[in-house]
């Protein structure tokens, strides 16, 4: 095998296990809240990869805010039974349709699971109905119960949640009741269907309903990241910034859930909640993106430094090359000087024979 396959399959390997190190859920939670250098590199998976942690977290808290709800139920409906028993006027249920036996709205200030509870199965004018709304709004936990549906208010969910009678009663065969049905049926194992499909109900609209506030939320702390982008000049696209405005809500979210479960317990209310919930995620975006901009210009220091040792090294070597060539033309001239000294003496030998030759011939010539 080539040392070149093989060099490029030891990259594709650590190239993947990179990759998977981002692909666990949990570890992009914890990434998320703790490790917000690795934004970028979690952005960089691309937007579907985002949109799925964004869906699990949503589950995540819908799941717990459905069962805090089944709780509350479970405790209302405990506690309810006796007061039923006792003081609630007689009602009955046919069709879709409820109907309590009282001449005017039955107002309960504070009950123990769900707050402010209105009862008005006779109103049916929609500027009354919202004149209830605002004031379970305004109580933080709430619910009404009118003719054919009930509105719940609760901090698990941005707004009020409607639920038809005909969807809750219909999906577990109930088509009509009266008073004395709902206590026996309180007080059997049949109660266990209705809170399974209250909880699928709920998880349902919890979803949808949170999914889309919060992509609202996501679009709006973007835009803060899009200022900040601007002045780092970073020139990001939006897609990635959006992709870490998602990872960046993640700590808002899981405050959000603790917020929640501990409410199940100790009913409690954070008036300014939400602005705070926006606030911690766009603290957290904005370091991101000044982290990112100061591993940039690390990484420009580096490379001008790379480049200062690089125009060292080559002037360095353009020098020695010079002082070789120097050295090498002194040797040369020092060659040609002991070649011209050789030459010299070579002729200074010949020119001394040719001198003692013709010596010897003048002293044969006075010889004979």
């Amino acid at each position: 095998m080539d040392e070149r396959d093989v060099d490029k399959k030891e990259n594709n390997a650590s190239l993947n296990k990179k990759n998977k190190s981002y692909n666990g859920f949990f570890k992009k939670l914890y990434y998320s809240i703790i490790k917000i250098e690795r934004y970028p590199e979690m952005a960089a998976e691309g937007l579907p990869k985002a949109i799925s942690y964004l869906i699990k977290l949503i589950a995540i808290f819908a799941v717990i805010s459905c069962l805090g709800t089944i709780y509350q139920l479970n405790n209302l409906l405990k506690e309810g039974v006796e007061y039923l028993k006792e003081s609630f006027p007689e009602f009955s249920y046919q069709d879709g349709t409820l109907k309590v036996e009282s001449n005017e709205a039955l107002i309960y200030e504070e009950t123990p699971q769900f707050g402010k509870v209105i009862v008005d199965t006779i109103e049916e004018n929609e500027e009354k109905i919202n004149e209830y709304i605002n004031e379970i709004t305004d109580a933080g936990d709430g619910a009404i119960i009118l003719k054919n549906r009930i509105i719940i208010k609760t901090q698990s969910v941005m707004g009020t949640a409607n639920y038809n009678y005909q969807e809750i009663f219909g999906q577990i065969g109930l088509n009509s009741f009266n008073k004395q049905d709902v206590i026996n049926f309180i007080n059997s194992f049949q109660i266990i269907n209705l809170y399974i499909n209250v909880f699928i109900m709920i998880f349902i609209y919890t979803f949808v309903i949170y999914f889309f506030n919060i992509l609202t939320y996501i679009v709006f702390i973007s835009l803060f990241g899009c200022i900040a982008n601007i002045i780092t000049k970073l020139r990001m696209r939006y897609v990635a910034i959006f992709n870490m405005a998602v990872y960046s809500i993640t700590l808002s979210t899981i405050l959000y859930i603790i917020y929640l479960g501990i409410n199940i317990f100790i009913p409690f209310t954070i008036k300014y909640f939400e602005p705070m919930y926006i606030s911690v995620a766009t603290i957290y975006l904005i370091a991101a993106i000044f982290i990112l901009k100061s591993d940039a210009i690390r990484k420009q220091m580096e490379i001008i430094k790379i480049q200062e040792v690089q125009k060292q090294i080559r002037e360095e070597i353009t020098e020695n090359k010079g002082k070789n060539e120097d050295k090498e033309k002194d040797k040369n001239k020092d060659t040609g000087k002991k070649d011209e000294e050789t030459e010299d003496k070579k002729d200074n030998k010949k020119k001394k024979k040719e001198k003692n030759e013709d010596a010897g011939e003048g002293t044969c010539n006075d010889l004979l």
